[in-house]
C-alpha cells in the first residue's frame, strides 16, 4: 500500500500546518520560508532560510485550529539567482527597514508583541524613509492567550537558530523584474458616529481619557455605556481607518489594555457595529485570493468570527497579535500576492 504523502506536499499556496518532522524535511529541501509555531517547536527546527515567530493559532488547510504541537510553514516566492536576506533590527536600526529593502520585491517582518519595538513601529513607521514605496508586510508574534503574563513572544532567525524577544527580524526578498508584490488589507471596520475619545498619554494601557473633551475613566465609561469591546477603537488617518483593539478590561484596577498602543495626539471613535462578523469577513476576502502568496489574520478575527474548524476561502495563515501592511494594524487580514508585471 502506498504511504500517504506528507502534509508538506499537500500544502496550499499560503502554507499549511504540519508536524515538526514534516516541517524539518521541507525546510531542508531548499527555498525560502515563513514559519509560525509555539516557541518550543521553533527551537527544534533545522537551520535554513526561514523566518519564524511564536503563535499557536492558525487557519490551516483543514480550517481554524489552536495547536501547540504543529508548525505552520509557507514557502515564499523567490527569483532565481536573487538571494533573500535575513536581518535583525533594534530600536535604532528599525527606521532603515524600508531603505534596506530590495528595489523590486517585498520585506517580511516579525516583531515580538508588547515590547519597545512594537510601540515604536506603531507610532513611527508611517514616517520611515521609503515607506509605502516598497512593500512591507508581516505580523506581531504572540503567545497562547492562557499564557499572557507568564510567557513572552519570540522571533527566530532560521539560518542561525538565534531566538530574540526584543528585536525585529526581517526577510528582504528580491523578485524578478517581471514580478510585482501587491498587498491587500481586509478591514471590516470604520469609525462610528459616537463619542470622540482622546488619551492624555500614549501606550498599551489606559485609565484616564477625554470623552468629548471631558475627563473620564475609560474602564468606567465602557461599562456604563455597555460597549461591545469586540469592536475596536478606530482612528481616521486621512481616510485610512486604523484599528486599536481591546485586549482586556480590568474593572478592579480601572485599566484598559490594548493590542496596539493608543496615542496622545490622535482622536478615536468606536467602530461601527458589524451585523454578522463571520459573514462580513468572508465577503471581504480579495476576489483573487486563490493567487495569494502569504497571509496573516488577527487573533480577534479568529475568536469573534468563531473560525475554529472553519476556512477563510483558499487563504491560510497564522492568527496574530497585530498585522503589518506598511504600518501596524489590528483586527485585519493582510494578503500578499505576486502579480506579473
Amino acid at each position: 500500500m502506498n504511504a500517504r504523502p506528507p502534509a508538506s506536499s499537500l500544502r496550499p499556496a499560503t502554507g499549511a500546518l504540519m508536524s515538526v518532522e514534516e516541517a524539518s524535511v521541507l525546510l531542508r529541501s531548499g527555498g525560502c520560508y515563513a514559519v509560525a509555531a509555539e516557541d518550543a517547536l521553533l527551537r527544534r527546527l533545522p537551520r535554513g532560510l526561514w523566518i519564524g515567530g511564536s503563535i499557536p493559532y492558525f487557519v490551516g488547510q483543514d480550517g481554524g485550529r489552536t495547536t501547540r504541537d504543529h508548525v505552520f510553514v509557507t514557502k515564499l516566492p523567490t527569483a532565481a539567482g536573487l538571494e533573500p536576506q535575513l536581518r535583525w533590527y533594534d530600536a535604532a536600526e528599525l527606521p532603515r527597514i524600508c531603505t534596506d529593502a530590495p528595489e523590486n520585491g517585498f520585506s517580511l517582518v516579525i516583531i515580538p508583541a508588547f515590547g519597545e519595538l512594537h510601540s515604536q513601529f506603531a507610532r513611527e513607521a508611517p514616517q520611515y524613509e521609503d515607506m509605502y514605496l516598497k512593500p512591507l508586510l508581516g505580523w506581531i508574534a504572540g503567545i497562547h492567550l492562557d499564557d499572557l503574563g507568564s510567557r513572552s513572544p519570540v522571533v527566530v532567525h532560521g539560518a542561525t537558530g538565534e531566538v530574540d524577544g526584543a528585536r525585529a527580524l526581517v526577510m528582504h526578498v528580491p523578485l524578478a523584474p517581471a514580478q510585482v508584490a501587491r498587498l491587500d488589507i481586509v478591514n471590516l471596520f470604520e469609525q462610528g458616529d459616537g463619542d470622540r475619545i482622546r488619551f492624555p498619554e500614549s501606550g498599551f494601557h489606559a485609565r484616564d481619557c477625554l470623552v468629548n473633551g471631558r475627563l473620564a475613566n475609560l474602564a468606567d465609561y465602557l461599562k456604563a455605556q455597555s460597549i461591545d469591546t469586540r469592536l475596536p477603537l478606530v482612528a481616521d488617518y486621512s481616510g485610512a481607518m486604523i484599528n486599536v483593539s481591546f485586549k482586556g478590561v480590568d474593572e478592579a484596577d480601572r485599566r484598559v489594555d490594548f493590542y496596539a498602543p493608543v496615542f496622545d495626539d490622535t482622536e478615536y471613535r468606536l467602530a461601527r457595529p458589524v451585523a454578522d462578523y463571520g459573514a462580513a469577513l468572508a465577503a471581504a476576502l480579495p476576489h483573487d485570493a486563490v493567487h495569494t502568496a502569504w497571509s496573516c489574520n488577527c487573533i480577534l478575527n479568529y475568536m469573534y468570527s468563531e473560525l475554529e474548524g472553519k476556512r477563510t476561502g483558499p487563504i491560510t495563515g497564522p492568527m496574530t497579535f497585530g498585522e503589518i501592511a506598511y504600518q501596524l494594524l489590528n483586527q485585519t487580514m493582510v494578503v500578499l500576492s505576486i502579480d506579473e508585471a
